[in-house]
């Protein structure tokens, strides 16, 4: 699973280095069987962007891709969307591009597992919810999902880590939040939603027999590449 999410990742123009951050003797041993770079983080970490925070003083980049190591269906031009909306920004309000998807499943806008988010005109966040957001007492409403997929500045990793969780991401579990409290901007890029994240068997059954059907690459990732980048870190 590892071994497809980084190759997606690599196969991304803008990026140049891929790395692994974790905090599990099991995935490092992964890691280092596969060729692939990665780091070893404290156990202590609340986020993902709280990891990612900690591993920024062991690269050169200006730039840091978050992508999910669960989702091996990732599709490289969400990844590219996102990197490249953040990298062409010119507003130093903006701490980070995240992804999101339209949503259409009924289920999935009521569900408490997914975070929906609401936009401005500006295609920046609003709001992130696990509720179903914006209340449709009106007009038609549009749901949009928030996926697992960030472009941050370095600047804003360094901040993020000094920043404390306000109240709302405490409720919601949500930490993107983080920087919507402290007054920051998170960018919002519509990508298309193929991913399917791993967090029981069932999932990786699933995801084995869609790339059996041909849906994701599999023949391609069967033998670790060279691992020689520059500038870029992925985590």
């Amino acid at each position: 699973m590892i071994w497809h999410v980084y190759e997606s990742a690599r196969s991304v123009a803008p990026i140049d280095d891929v790395y692994v951050a974790t905090d599990d003797e099991r995935i490092i041993g992964a890691c280092e069987s596969l060729g692939i770079s990665s780091f070893m983080t404290s156990a202590k970490h609340a986020t993902g962007t709280d990891r990612l925070a900690e591993c920024i003083n062991r690269i050169d980049a200006d730039f840091i891709v978050n992508i999910q190591g669960d989702e091996p269906m990732i599709a490289p031009d969400a990844i590219e969307n996102v990197t490249l909306a953040m990298q062409s920004c010119d507003d130093p309000a903006v701490m980070a591009s995240n992804a999101y998807s339209v949503l259409g499943d009924p289920h999935d806008v009521l569900s408490h597992d997914v975070v929906k988010v609401s936009l401005t005109a500006r295609s920046t966040a609003l709001a992130f919810s696990r509720y179903a957001i914006p209340f449709a007492r009106g007009a038609r409403v549009t749901y949009r999902k928030q996926l697992g997929l960030y472009c941050f500045r370095r600047k804003a990793l360094e901040l993020f880590s000094t920043l404390k969780p306000g109240p709302v991401e405490q409720s919601e579990s949500v930490e993107m939040l983080r920087f919507l409290e402290h007054g920051h901007q998170v960018l919002m890029v519509e990508v298309e939603d193929r991913s399917i994240a791993v967090d029981t068997p069932f999932d990786l059954q699933r995801v084995r027999t869609l790339m059996e059907k041909g849906f994701g690459c599999t023949a391609a990732f069967r033998q670790p590449l060279s691992t020689e980048h520059k500038t870029y870190g992925v985590f």
